[in-house]
């Protein structure tokens, strides 16, 4: 036979945990002044910040992230921490709702114009034939494989400029052949990779670095690609 609780007669339970209750009329009004209080500080700093930041580029990511990252963690804080007072669980979870709609969602925007602006730098994609993006390629010694490449990252909207190509390879072994030395932002050009009859069977590393200038700024984008050198087939 099990014995009651300690501190509780024969026969009578032990009272229940006293948990808040939230009536609608208490939480509701609380929890739409933390909305609005996020909603209001989320584009008043998003407008100072705009004035303030003169680089097109520099500070606005940290600024699309700024208010999302402390409203969301520092609402469920504050809920915690308040959660037996309902008016200011409330007001807390209202702020928890604000980092994400409509500061994360606003920041997420901001941050997409900036990449169509440029703003989170270039790359190279490399394609096979068949048009599938590569990253990693195998190539016997003294064999070649021919590749295509494109500028990524900026549109010739934002770098209606020239992009120079250059080539990169991390051993003499193998060498990057590039028809063309000039292209456009999201123009396809053709790349050549040649393992040499000598180039000795390991992984190596090979790029393309595209480079722009466009008031008096310097753009770049570049990439790699691991190539596996094989053994030469046997005659």
């Amino acid at each position: 036979m099990s014995r009651p609780p300690r501190g509780t007669l024969p026969g009578v339970s032990a009272p229940a945990p006293d948990f808040p209750t939230f009536p609608a009329r208490t939480f509701l009004p609380a929890f739409l002044l933390g909305w609005g209080l996020g909603t209001a500080l989320t584009f008043a700093l998003r407008t100072l910040g705009g004035a303030l930041l003169t680089s097109p580029c520099q500070g606005h990511t940290l600024l699309a992230l700024l208010l999302p990252l402390l409203m969301g963690p520092g609402g469920l804080a504050f809920t915690a921490a308040h959660w037996r007072r309902p008016r200011r669980a409330a007001l807390g979870l209202g702020l928890v709702v604000a980092s994400l709609l409509p500061a994360l969602y606003v920041g997420a925007r901001d941050i997409a114009v900036l990449r169509g602006e440029g703003c989170a730098g270039g790359y190279i994609v490399f394609a096979s034939a068949g048009g599938s993006s590569v990253s990693t390629l195998s190539l016997p010694a003294g064999s070649a494989r021919d590749l295509t490449g494109r500028v990524g990252g900026y549109t010739p909207g934002t770098h209606p400029g020239v992009f120079t190509l250059e080539a990169q390879s991390s051993t003499p072994g193998l060498q990057v052949s590039l028809p063309r030395t000039t292209v456009r932002a999201g123009e396809v050009f053709p790349v050549r990779i040649t393992a040499v009859p000598s180039a000795g069977v390991n992984t190596y590393t090979v790029g393309v670095r595209a480079t722009t200038t466009q008031d008096g700024r310097t753009a770049t984008a570049s990439s790699s690609l691991e190539v596996d050198v094989r053994p030469a087939p046997r005659p």
